[in-house]
């Protein structure tokens, strides 16, 4: 029967992936309000190494006190800015040798098991409902989408980041 792993014992699985882990990797967060879903990319940025997040456009930033109901503590582990501008968060995630991703349903994505994440990537989300904006998607290196089987369209915002972080960080490990 298997057994839980103790707390040194976990300990020593996270440093053990940590050392095969060399890309870096970002966020820009555009537009996106819910607390709860910005929360959600925290924590899911907290376990995925994620450098450094830019929130623009009127994003709830980790500040916002509904956030860390679902952060739980680990907004602690996240450097991160505002930017007024997610073109100016665009070119501050370029000027820091990031490659821009688009998470986005368009015409020209690719799949994101296709594109090649073994770099240093930052993944730009939108809002919940009107997704990344047409002006920050002219300034991506690349738009990728996650292909879904069921009936529903479109994934919720965290989930979509948790998939996309974790993908980048997979493609990393071969």
């Amino acid at each position: 029967m298997s057994e839980y792993l103790s707390n040194t014992d976990l300990k020593r699985l996270h440093r053990d992936w940590r050392k095969k882990t060399v890309n870096r990797l970002a966020l820009i967060i555009d537009g996106i309000q819910g607390p709860f879903n910005v929360g959600s990319i925290i924590r899911s940025s907290a376990a995925e190494r994620v450098d450094f997040a830019w929130f623009s456009s009127g994003s709830t930033t980790p500040e916002n006190t509904k956030t860390g109901k679902t952060a739980l503590g680990t907004d602690r582990y996240l450097k991160w800015s505002e930017c007024p501008d997610v073109v100016e968060a665009i070119e501050a995630a370029k000027s820091e040798g990031y490659r821009i991703i688009g998470l986005e349903l368009t015409d020209d994505a690719v799949p994101i098991h296709e594109l090649d994440l073994d770099t240093n990537i930052c993944f730009l989300a939108g809002h919940e409902d009107r997704g990344v904006s047409k002006r920050a998607l002219e300034c991506c290196d690349a738009v990728t989408f996650i292909p879904q089987l069921g009936k529903v369209g479109s994934l919720n915002v965290s989930v979509a980041v948790s998939i996309a972080l974790y993908e980048m960080r997979r493609q990393g490990w071969n």
